[in-house]
């Protein structure tokens, strides 16, 4: 088989690596690797020898995170077809943000000469929204992960690159998709690229995104493997991307900055629960480094698990000898969930134990946290079969861990007891259960705590991270995720509209929106920033503090706020604070 085989074979797995593959070849010959740059690759290993190759403590670190979209409901394809352009446009989410105004004079702040790259379902690029006056595209390129039949990127080996040229052959002809077949069957990529970046419509057709001269960039990212989906317990038809094509998406739209030497800004609408949620995962750390990059901007969205009832935070009390010193978890599962995964990080350098009690009353005796340990437990008059993986030391975070896999769970109330095992200096403890859309039923804490509730990737260093709020009312939107980081770190950086967003496809809501307005925002200033020359060294860090610096806060919160970060976002009072209008 050669690369590109592995790389789409289901007998292989896909594999995030932090360290020289050379490493590997001398005892894994048939392996095949991408490298992504800053010390990372990802390897593509045979499935039947990578269980032993990279088992116990490494299990957890090497085996992808999934991402599911961060939005509410998905229309389908005929649903999205019957509302595109049908509603009225709404600027107000413009307005608020303070994007309409500086698209007029005296700023004419469009994105012109920037690239708005979104990584995600793909895009319907025979939508009038993402065409210059004169009929053609504004696409610059389109890496469909999918197609195979096609040349891919340079280097990347897999899926079908489809150049502008190609787009517009495309437009021209009768049957456009006989020349690019790629479609957007999910039509999430294609709303939030509309509302990051979509053409100035008239007409009689009205419709406006924040960057509406920005070039365009796009990659439809791959489902990821039956194995994967298998391991994570996935409904069939959910979407699900692993972090390992996330990351080529992302070397694949970083070497656009170098060859179009413009700015690039970047929009993630996908997120996950899993992970330490504290800035230390592969793609959090890949992201960080990226976002280090002149002339590139990355935006990411918070999620939408703040009112899941999917986190839980628990402390017990430091004092030896109290009798009250563990706190019980209690998880409602519903009839239907096929199975799910729980995590839960401790801190170091407490010990954990944990025991767990059924519906019907069985118990597991006490699992306590080893250096690299993994049990699987059967229970007697239920159908339960329940993986315990504990790590002391994980190996990217230096944290305890316990990954619960827990398979065709019985229905009913599920108690995790969590125990000291000897002295506690600090006490605290947190578990995830899955994004609501990776369950197949209802499943939740009994006792959730709403905040650390920002999915993964939005934790990471050096991006901004994005919550969401109803401009309406300028309320906050109760199912954004929310701050801190589990280790105190600030985020969200800023609240952004999200509710009843104007999409190509009627009204939407979700924190993936609130990211790809955001995200037209960010290349609206670079325009400023690089473009017309007035910062030519800007970088994620320094557009997350104009961003700041502007953005609109109310006396009666405190920020930096769990829900709000600094404050709701307004890119004309960066302007004004630049001026010294405001004084910021």
């Amino acid at each position: 088989m050669d690369c590109k085989e592995k790389i789409l074979s289901e007998d292989y797995v896909d594999i995030v690596v932090d360290f020289p593959v050379d490493i590997l070849l001398s005892r894994a010959p048939d392996i095949c690797y991408i490298p992504l740059g800053e010390g990372y690759s990802v390897v593509y290993d045979n499935l039947l020898t990578a269980a032993e190759r990279w088992r116990g403590a490494y299990q957890y670190r090497f085996t992808p995170k999934v991402y599911g979209l961060m939005e509410l409901k998905s229309a389908g394809t005929g649903e999205m077809r019957a509302a595109q352009l049908s509603e009225p446009f709404d600027s107000t989410p413009l307005i608020s943000s303070g994007i309409l105004s500086v698209q007029r004079q005296p700023l004419n702040l469009t994105g012109r000469g920037c690239i708005f790259c979104c990584i995600d379902t793909g895009v319907d690029y025979t939508s009038p929204v993402f065409r210059n006056e004169d009929g053609s595209t504004r696409i610059l390129a389109i890496w469909d992960q999918t197609i195979q039949d096609g040349p891919a990127p340079q280097g990347l080996y897999f899926g079908t690159e489809y150049t502008r040229e190609q787009i517009n052959a495309a437009l021209q002809a009768e049957d456009p998709y006989s020349i690019v077949p790629s479609r957007d069957t999910e039509g999430h990529g294609s709303a939030l690229t509309g509302v990051a970046a979509g053409s100035n419509l008239g007409n009689g057709t009205v419709y406006l995104g924040a960057a509406p001269q920005a070039d365009i960039l796009v990659v439809k990212l791959k489902q990821c493997k039956d194995y994967l989906r298998q391991y994570y317990y996935l409904p069939d038809d959910v979407p699900a991307y692993t972090e390992a094509d996330i990351m080529l998406a992302i070397r694949y739209a970083d070497s656009f900055a170098e060859a179009f030497k413009r700015p690039v800004v970047m929009c993630l609408g996908v997120g996950t629960n899993m992970g330490d949620h504290n800035r230390s995962g592969f793609l959090s750390r890949y992201l960080s480094c990226m976002g280090g990059y002149r002339s590139r901007v990355m935006v990411v969205a918070g999620g939408n698990e703040g009112n899941a009832a999917h986190h839980f935070f628990g402390q017990i009390p430091t004092d030896l000898g109290r009798r009250d010193s563990y706190k019980d978890v209690e998880i409602r599962v519903a009839e239907g969930v096929r199975g799910f995964i729980m995590e839960f990080w401790g801190s170091v350098p407490d010990l954990f134990n944990v025991i767990i009690r059924s519906p019907g009353g069985e118990t597991i005796p006490p699992i306590r946290l080893g250096v690299e340990t993994e049990t699987t437990h059967r229970f007697i008059y239920e159908r339960t079969v329940i993986t315990v993986q504990s790590v002391l030391v994980e190996a990217n975070t230096g944290e305890q861990l316990i990954v619960f896999r827990v398979s065709q769970p019985t229905a009913g109330i599920w108690n995790f007891r969590v125990t000291a095992a000897g002295q506690l200096y600090n006490g605290d403890f947190h578990l995830w259960l899955p994004i609501t859309d990776f369950l197949t039923a209802e499943c939740y804490f009994l006792s959730p705590d709403p905040y650390t509730t920002l999915t993964e990737p939005s934790m990471a260093d050096r991006v901004i991270s994005v919550s969401t709020y109803n401009d309406a009312n300028n309320s906050f939107f109760l199912e954004s995720g929310r701050g801190f980081a589990r280790m105190g770190q600030i985020c969200p950086d800023i609240a952004a509209p999200g509710v009843n967003i104007s999409t190509i496809y009627g009204r939407r809501t979700g924190s993936s929106l609130s990211a790809a307005l955001t995200a037209g925002a960010a290349a609206q200033f670079m325009q400023w920033a690089v473009v017309e020359g007035n910062s030519l060294l800007a970088e994620t860090e320094e557009v997350r503090n104009y961003f700041i610096q502007g953005a609109v806060r109310s006396a009666e919160i405190s920020y930096p706020s769990r829900e709000w970060g600094y404050g709701r976002l307004n890119l004309r009072r960066v302007f004004d604070v630049l001026a010294g209008v405001t004084g910021g």
